[in-house]
């Protein structure tokens, strides 16, 4: 049974830092559509899962946000983890083949007596809608909502659909869903662990997935937001929103989006330095790699060794999330 969302839902604000770094969980965004189709989203649609070798991860950093520390390091075996976040297509075919009901599909269940608002008795998710003007950037309910009918189906809410989208990552799906999904396709969500050596790539101590700079020779690896934000994205790197599947370069593991484009569900409790929460009874989960929403003025955790806390009882139209699965490595 679901259980109501609180206003805390809009980013777990209080898991993270006031004023702007608060701000920095969710960066912004407004509609969905691409402004440029990509070759790479039909290669990185056929390439399934890619093999991450046994190793140790260099976990963390000390030189960005306080909930990166401390580094350690973390010795894994080898797992398989997918090539891109789920998409559209992929989750399509789990709720038709189980006839599985998002959370955002179902009714809040409330205390008997609690005091919320109407439209919050209703089905939905948080939407992103940019503001007209940057003024009261201090409350994010200005441009994060709770909206009835938004789903999966429905990310922008009622009026938007998913035509054309079956090659974007499925948002709009909280915790449970993403596990829903890996139990039935027989995999997993990644620990953070897991996540953050696939992340890496083969090379330790990178500041991001590609190297030390954020736009190295001015390019865009990322799908991220550029101009103003919250009230303007300039689509610099092709995009006012989400985009395809696999449009920006694969790391040296041959794995799309582990920058940008959407944040993604782990399995792992959110711990940081300040606080220590675990993942049981709607406590926040850790999601990783930053979103299109990140703007460098906001946001810079397009990182590896990023890390966020997702309310796990709620959809949002800025994070999606990919498998892993546990077996024998090729040619085994």
């Amino acid at each position: 049974m679901r259980k109501g969302v609180t206003y805390a839902a809009l980013g777990v604000i209080g898991v993270a830092a006031a004023g702007a770094a608060g701000l920095a969980l969710f960066g912004g965004a407004g509609a969905t559509a691409p402004v440029a189709r990509c070759e790479g989203s039909r290669a990185a649609l056929a390439a399934g899962q890619r093999w991450i070798p046994a190793g140790a991860v260099v976990m963390g950093s000390d030189r960005f946000e306080p909930e990166e520390a401390p580094v350690r390091e973390v010795a894994l075996r080898g797992f398989w983890i997918d090539a891109h976040e789920v998409t559209n297509a992929q989750f399509r075919r789990f709720v038709e083949a189980t006839g599985y009901v998002t959370v955002a599909e179902r009714p809040p269940v409330w205390p008997e007596g609690a005091d919320v608002p109407a439209e919050m008795r209703r089905p939905g998710a948080i939407v992103f809608r940019s503001p007209a003007d940057l003024d009261g950037l201090g409350d994010i309910t200005r441009w994060w909502q709770w909206t009835p009918g938004a789903s999966w189906k429905h990310p922008e809410g009622p009026g938007s659909d998913l035509a054309g989208r079956d090659d974007h990552p499925v948002v709009q799906v909280a915790y449970e869903d993403a596990r829903a999904y890996a139990r039935w396709a027989g995999r997993d969500l990644p620990s953070e662990a897991q996540w953050e050596r696939a992340a890496r790539g083969k090379a330790q101590g990178r500041d991001y997935v590609w190297g030390n700079e954020p736009y190295p020779q001015g390019r865009q690896l990322a799908n991220s937001w550029q101009g103003v934000f919250p009230v303007r994205d300039t689509a610099d790197d092709g995009f006012a929103g989400i985009a395809p599947v696999g449009c920006f370069p694969a790391n040296d593991f041959g794995l799309h989006d582990m920058a940008g484009n959407v944040w993604e569900w782990t399995r792992d409790g959110f711990e940081s330095r300040r606080q220590a929460i675990a993942t049981a009874d709607g406590e926040p989960v850790t999601i990783k790699g930053g979103s299109w929403l990140c703007a460098p003025n906001f946001c810079g955790r397009f990182r590896p060794a990023a890390r966020q806390p997702g309310d796990p009882l709620t959809g949002t139209t800025h994070i999606g999330f990919r498998t892993v699965k546990e077996a024998p490595g090729p040619g085994a």
